[in-house]
């Protein structure tokens, strides 16, 4: 018997939110903006999920931190 090769599906590009936003700078004071960046278990979601540059990543990360140490969002 053979194997048979299973074909990839090709893999469907993220869309990046805070260009959609029209966001250049992330501000923590956003919270509406930084929710969607958060898991529904208050954790903050991969770059491979929210489809984020790098620095933007960073930036979304530091904000959120940001917004919790001031009491807007929950910790995990």
């Amino acid at each position: 018997m053979t194997p048979v090769k299973k074909q990839r599906t090709p893999l469907k590009r993220k869309r990046n939110l805070l260009l959609a936003e029209g966001v250049s700078e992330v501000d923590w004071k956003d919270v509406n903006l930084l929710r969607k960046f958060i898991s529904d278990r208050g954790k903050i979601r991969a770059r491979r999920v929210t489809g984020l540059t790098p620095q933007q990543q960073k930036q979304v990360a530091v904000a959120i931190k940001n917004a919790r140490e001031m009491a807007l969002l929950p910790y995990p």
